[in-house]
């Protein structure tokens, strides 16, 4: 706090207006008098023989800042933990829940985490780059191990803060190598994405994706905003299982945007939040970031753990860049470490280690996979749950099969804002505001009670 003080007695109307002008012009230029005086109200002070009593007048220094608005995701479970109703479903966030809707630990993460403390392993820090154990088996996973491009050392990856930091450092990458360059986003596409572009201060604009009429992917208006962009601008894709939507490309219409993309010379940046997750098969989910690197294209892919191994809170990603040579992925690696040493200096080991065990280990890794399949098939039996729930109450005919379109944690259910504050408002469902739910904190036996409050919300509230 900025202070300062002056006296009160034995001061004419003249000086007493330019005292407090001056006092007025040390607080606005922050002078070091300010400092002289920290404690607040009055204070004895002598003056000539004679005691006077003085003001401390405290102004912060960061009174100009506002109070920013509350994120619109986290947000929800704030609401959601102040609800103190019997009946109430946070949907919101996307973290997987047992039946129960509890936070599920995998029981392979704890293998490995057991690996590591019989192993005795430091906490030293790490390289810029991270793990290089890590970076070798995460590449592997979303390139696929014998994969020609790894063989030939053309993929530049280092570990990244989980995707939002692997995001991160890749906007970075372009603001610097790339001034001007347009990335292209998704609308709608995941809450975050555009604030990072924006705080990394590169310019972005929006592809068309969702068709509100047919609850699906606007694939017409896709392709022709992606061929309207200027060339060479970098295209945002979701590898699999599209936030919030949960609508992907059909394979052909895969091939479709890949021919567009080559044809305007641009850059695709794909972001991969949800590898065996969606689908429950990792080979499955990364079909789209392989397809592009069979036809040669150099490209940007952003990975995250939180959700296939329930890393969440242990932030464990990586940023991978395919180039057209060894030497410029050598290249490209050194700067993405140059970005990464002043931003957070080195990526967390514990998270990177657990990977490294559950991937590199033959055993750990078939035990993985058989529990992603089981997190995909709890959250696709709810699904058709909803989906047969919704169907069976609804008796206008409506069309609920969108919901089974849809892949992976989330379901785009159509409702629209005053829809969505009445699910949570009457019948205290919490999900974000532009109408999807998080279907891995939905549990069977909540499946007729949501169909309820969305048939409610949908022909109720306009």
């Amino acid at each position: 706090m900025a202070s300062t003080m002056f006296s009160l007695a034995s001061v004419t109307p003249s000086a007493s207006i330019s005292l407090q002008d001056n006092l007025k012009r040390k607080l606005k230029l922050g002078t070091s008098s300010q400092r002289a005086f920290p404690r607040k109200g009055f204070m004895k002070a002598k003056s000539n023989g004679r005691t006077t009593m003085a003001v401390a007048v405290n102004v912060s220094r960061f009174e100009g800042i506002t109070m920013a608005p509350p994120d619109p995701i986290l947000g929800v479970s704030e609401a959601f933990k102040a609800d103190t109703n019997e009946l109430k479903l946070n949907l919101g966030v996307g973290a997987y829940r047992t039946e129960d809707l509890q936070p599920y630990v995998l029981n392979v993460v704890k293998k490995a985490e057991n690996l590591i403390l019989e192993r005795g392993e430091n906490k030293e820090y790490l390289p810029i780059e991270g793990l290089s154990a890590f970076n070798k088996v995460t590449a592997e996973l979303l390139f696929g191990k014998d994969n020609p491009v790894l063989q030939q050392q053309r993929v530049a990856t280092i570990q990244g803060l989980s995707g939002t930091g692997s995001l991160r450092i890749a906007a970075a990458l372009i603001e610097r190598y790339f001034p001007g360059s347009k990335i292209l986003i998704s609308s709608p596409t995941w809450g975050n994405h555009k604030n990072i572009f924006n705080d990394a201060r590169v310019p972005w604009s929006e592809y068309r994706y969702y068709d509100p009429k047919t609850v699906g992917l606007d694939f017409a208006g896709m392709i022709e905003d992606i061929k309207a962009a200027p060339e060479g601008s970098f295209i945002l894709l979701h590898g699999c299982a599209h936030n919030p939507t949960g609508i992907d490309p059909t394979p052909e219409q895969w091939e479709t945007i890949g021919d567009v993309i080559q044809e305007k010379n641009h850059i695709p940046f794909f972001d991969v939040a949800y590898q065996g997750f969606a689908s429950g098969s990792l080979d499955e989910d990364a079909s789209s970031v392989r397809m592009f690197a069979a036809r040669g294209m150099e490209l940007l892919v952003a990975q995250s753990y939180s959700k296939n191994l329930g890393l969440y809170g242990e932030r464990i990603g990586a940023i991978n860049v395919l180039c057209s040579s060894a030497d410029a992925a050598t290249r490209v690696k050194s700067q993405l470490k140059r970005l990464a040493r002043p931003m957070y200096s080195n990526p967390p080991i514990h998270g990177a280690k657990i990977v490294a065990n559950v991937v590199g280990t033959p055993e750990l890794f078939s035990e993985w996979k058989e529990e992603m399949e089981m997190m995909a098939g709890r959250i696709k039996s709810v699904r058709q749950k909803l989906y047969d729930s919704l169907s069976a109450k609804d008796k206008s005919g409506k069309d609920w099969s969108f919901i089974l379109k849809q892949i992976g944690m989330f379901s785009f259910t159509g409702l629209n804002k005053a829809q969505s504050e009445n699910m949570a408002d009457k019948w205290h469902v919490y999900m974000t505001k532009d109408g999807r739910i998080s279907l891995a904190g939905l549990s069977a036996a909540k499946c007729e009670y949501l169909a309820d409050a969305i048939i409610d919300s949908y022909y109720n509230v306009s």
